[in-house]
């Protein structure tokens, strides 16, 4: 990242999923790059760093890292984005606007989060595959962050480099069908 200038603090956080900011969006699954081709089209195994250890979706079934992974257990996974990303815009919570929804690895974006007890508490499994994006809140130096699968949506804020996340909403979804 030497030499590149970011817009706003919580680029950073993207740089370190993508090695650029934004995912990189939708291929033709049969346009083929080796043993790595996906189940559900998102070419995002191809600039991960972690593709040695989990080898893509058809080496690990579906399942990287032993976890489970959003897309590969949902047939109408296009269809389930669309309804997540309309809930997500429902919330109205100020400056909260998704356009798109990122297939994100749980050890990336399963931040800790501080209770008012003292405790601090993960709510995803770092094995795990989820939907999610970041968004700047206006006027701010945070971020809003997003993860999302089909039976929560989950809400946060932190600043640059994920620095002191706070849980802003954890809401259970209707179990999948």
């Amino acid at each position: 990242m030497a030499g590149r200038l970011l817009r706003h603090p919580c680029e950073w956080f993207l740089w370190t999923l993508y090695g650029k900011i934004g995912c990189t969006g939708w291929m033709r699954k049969d346009s083929g790059w080796g043993n790595y081709m996906t189940y559900c089209g998102m070419e995002c195994c191809k600039d991960c760093d972690k593709l040695p250890e989990c080898g893509g979706c058809e080496k690990c079934n579906g399942h990287p890292f032993g976890g489970s992974c959003i897309a590969e257990r949902n047939r109408e996974f296009g269809k389930l984005k669309q309804q997540l990303i309309t809930e997500i815009n429902a919330l109205g919570i100020h400056g909260l606007q998704v356009e798109e929804l990122y297939l994100l690895s749980g050890a990336y974006v399963n931040l800790a989060y501080p209770l008012a007890n003292g405790y601090t508490v993960k709510f995803l499994k770092d094995q795990d595959i989820y939907l999610g994006n970041q968004v700047e809140r206006p006027g701010s130096e945070r971020c809003y962050g997003v993860v999302a699968e089909e039976t929560f949506l989950l809400v946060c804020e932190y600043g640059r480099h994920g620095e002191r996340p706070e849980l802003v909403m954890f809401r259970r979804r209707g179990w999948a069908e």
